[in-house]
C-alpha cells in the first residue's frame, strides 16, 4: 500500500488560509462589514482567534484579502473578453456586444463556479454599497469599467459622454442587485422568476441595458436638436 505523503508546513498554512478566506467570504456575504468579527470567522473555521492574527493584522486586512482573491479573476476575464470582442468586431461594435462581453463573462463565473463564487457575488454586492468597499471597487474594477466605457463610446459615437456614464451606473446597479440575490423577484412573480437564476439574467440583462443606452442617447440627441432649432428660430437670429 502506497504511503500518503505528509503535507509540508507551508501546505498546511495555505490550506488554513483558504479555509479562513472561504469562511470570511461566506460571513461577509451574509452580514456585511459591520456584522462580522474575527472571532466569528475563527469560530466558523474552528480555530482559536489568536490564529486569525497570525494571518491578518485586523479585520480590514481580512476584508481586503477576501475581496482581492476573486476580484482579480473576474476583472481580468472581463478585460480579456472586451479585448477579444473589440478585435473580432472589426470596427462594427454594438452596445449589446460590448455589454455581453462585460456582463455575461462575469455571470458565467457565478453560474459555473459553485458555492464559493456565489458567495463572492453576494459579498461583492455588499461591498459595492458600503463606504468600506468603495476604495476596493475602484482599485480592482476601474480599469475594466473604463475599457467598457471606451467601447460604448465607439458604439455610440453621437452620444453625450454623461449619458454613457449614467448608463453604466444603471448597469452596475442592476448587476449588483442581481448578485445580491435578495429573493424579492421570487415573491413578486409568485415563483415564476428566481433571483438564484443567473442563467435567466444572462439571457436578458445585456439586451435590456443596450436598449436603455440607445433610448437614452436618442432622447438626448433629439432634445439637443430641438433646442438648437428653437434657438435658431428666435427673432433676430439667422436661419
Amino acid at each position: 500500500m502506497k504511503q500518503r505523503r505528509r503535507r509540508t508546513k507551508a501546505e498546511r498554512r495555505a490550506e488554513t488560509l483558504e479555509r479562513i478566506l472561504d469562511a470570511a467570504e461566506y460571513l461577509f456575504s451574509k452580514h456585511g462589514w459591520n456584522g462580522v468579527t474575527l472571532r466569528d470567522v475563527a469560530s466558523k473555521v474552528g480555530v482559536h482567534t489568536s490564529l486569525m492574527h497570525y494571518y491578518f493584522v485586523d479585520k480590514r486586512r481580512l476584508f481586503e484579502a477576501v475581496f482581492a482573491r476573486r476580484a482579480g479573476t473576474t476583472s481580468s476575464r472581463r478585460v480579456d473578453a472586451l479585448d477579444r470582442y473589440e478585435r473580432d468586431a472589426e470596427g462594427s461594435l454594438t452596445v449589446e456586444g460590448a455589454l455581453r462581453a462585460f456582463l455575461d463573462t462575469d455571470l458565467e463565473l457565478y453560474i459555473r463556479g459553485g458555492e464559493g463564487w456565489r458567495n463572492f457575488a453576494a459579498f461583492a454586492a455588499q461591498v459595492s454599497n458600503s463606504a468600506e468597499g468603495a476604495a476596493m471597487m475602484d482599485l480592482h474594477f476601474d480599469p475594466v469599467v473604463l475599457k467598457l466605457i471606451r467601447l460604448l463610446k465607439k458604439a455610440l459615437p453621437g452620444c453625450a459622454e454623461a449619458d454613457i456614464f449614467w448608463g453604466y451606473d444603471f448597469v452596475s446597479g442592476a448587476l449588483m442587485h442581481t448578485l445580491g440575490r435578495t429573493g424579492r423577484i421570487d415573491k413578486l412573480s409568485g415563483g415564476l422568476c428566481k433571483s438564484e437564476d443567473f442563467g435567466a439574467v444572462k439571457e436578458r440583462l445585456a439586451s435590456f441595458m443596450a436598449a436603455g443606452f440607445e433610448s437614452l442617447c436618442t432622447k438626448s440627441q433629439e432634445t439637443a436638436g430641438s433646442r438648437k432649432k428653437g434657438f435658431a428660430g428666435l427673432p433676430g437670429r439667422r436661419k
